[in-house]
């Protein structure tokens, strides 16, 4: 059945960041928005109403997570990134079932719709598993499945995988195209040019997405940057910035990096949370930015950050940018709020999410007003009540989510899953690893 969405405010994540009063949303019974305007002229409507008493938006966009590592949180959290990996992560991950992955990968799930993120980009191994997770708390997710060489781990096999998969059930599925598969490759560091190179190849031959980690910590790809002088050049000639690429963190980036991206048009995930915690450093996003790079914004993985929460990213992000350049007005907050929505979506170069505009899926989120981020209510100015929406609420107020018109949170919890459940078998299942 078709819906219509009645808010005093809609936001609806145009170039402009418009501030919509008294607006629709209305949906098609196949999920994806068909209006979007003030109510006084919203054309006729015969299906189901609902009124909301707040705020309505798109679903933010998540563009980098490893979210089954809910499962990790808080393990070996004060240690530099190498040393984390190595001496906690890794070795924890070895003991992973593949149905661990789908029960940290549901916990990871619920915990982003009730913040309001309806799509993550996530790279992990055990996928299907993963994708058995979003499926059944009704996410949306582009999946990349780790591309790597480790012991006992051949990146020949993995890649024959991900062709295979996506052969068989093509770049996207699910209710509402809820799943795109995509490649995963980790990193220059964790796989060869060979690997590197056979993994564009594959990618391009499909049109699928690369999700890969770019420049994240200054001592991590010594050898790579030695050899070719960037790890940026070292990807472009080896084809991998030629198709839909993404790269995450991508920090440590010169000037001519920067070019690079912006001529090859690959996005860029900012994740300042996880980059501070680890002390990785701050991504030059103004610089990015002004080049015409596409930059959407991610939080790593639960163990790195430790939350799921991008309304904390988006704040990160202004407040960082600011501190880096000493200029306070050089991330507004409805820039922050842009690179969270339509931002994210143009980095994965998906243009059927992350804005309220006909034709695009109806990720949408309620945000409720009773708090006192909004205690002045809604007749003020728009610019202040989106800056009350950014730096003062957040994602303590999302009531309600939907994707693809469909409700998947409501009154804050989870509609298709018991969240008490899926926490408890993370608890029983992280005793287990720490065992």
């Amino acid at each position: 059945m078709s819906s219509r969405f009645l808010a005093p405010v809609v936001l609806p994540a145009d170039p402009a960041c418009s501030m919509l009063r008294d607006a629709v949303v209305d949906v098609d019974d196949s999920g994806r928005i068909t209006h979007v305007g003030p109510e006084s002229s919203a054309p006729e409507f015969t299906g189901e109403v609902t009124r909301l008493s707040g705020i309505l938006l798109p679903g933010l966009v998540n563009t980098h997570a490893h979210s089954p590592m809910t499962l990790l949180r808080g393990m070996g959290g004060d240690l530099p990134l190498l040393r984390w990996l190595r001496e906690i992560i890794w070795p924890t991950e070895a003991k992973l079932r593949p149905e661990n992955v789908r029960t940290g990968m549901l916990l990871g799930s619920v915990e982003m719709l009730r913040h309001g993120v309806t799509t993550s980009a996530e790279m992990y191994f055990e996928s299907e598993q993963l994708v058995d997770a979003v499926l059944t708390t009704g996410g949306r997710v582009l999946v990349a499945p780790a591309v790597m060489e480790l012991p006992g781990m051949d990146w020949r096999a993995s890649l024959t995988a991900i062709e295979r998969w996506i052969d068989a059930d093509g770049l996207r599925f699910g209710p509402g195209e809820r799943i795109e598969l995509g490649y995963g490759p980790h990193s220059a560091y964790m796989l060869s040019p060979e690997g590197l190179r056979a993994t564009a190849e594959s990618a391009a031959a499909r049109g699928a997405l690369v999700q890969i980690h770019v420049a994240e910590a200054a001592s991590e790809d010594l050898e790579q940057r030695k050899e070719y002088g960037s790890v940026p050049k070292l990807l472009d000639s080896l084809g991998l910035l030629n198709g839909r690429t993404l790269a995450a963190h991508a920090i440590h980036l010169s000037d001519e990096d920067i070019a690079l991206f912006a001529a090859r048009g690959t996005g860029m995930a900012h994740c300042p949370g996880s980059n501070a915690k680890l002390a990785s450093g701050i991504a030059r996003i103004k610089e990015l930015r002004d080049a015409g790079v596409a930059v959407g914004l991610g939080t790593d993985g639960p163990a790195s950050n430790d939350d799921i929460d991008l309304w904390e990213e988006l704040q990160l992000t202004a407040m960082l940018a600011r501190l880096a350049t000493g200029d306070s007005t050089v991330l507004t907050s409805a820039d922050a709020f842009l690179l969270a929505t339509r931002g994210g979506a143009d980095a994965l170069g998906r243009d059927d999410i992350g804005v309220l505009e006909p034709g695009r899926w109806a990720d949408l989120v309620h945000v409720d007003l009773d708090d006192p981020a909004f205690a002045a209510g809604l007749d003020v100015p728009d610019e202040q009540l989106l800056s009350n929406l950014v730096w003062a609420a957040g994602s303590r107020r999302v009531r309600d989510v939907w994707v693809a018109g469909e409700q998947v949170v409501a009154d804050a919890e989870p509609t298709r899953v018991d969240r008490a459940k899926v926490q408890a078998d993370v608890a029983e299942t992280a005793a287990r690893l720490r065992a």
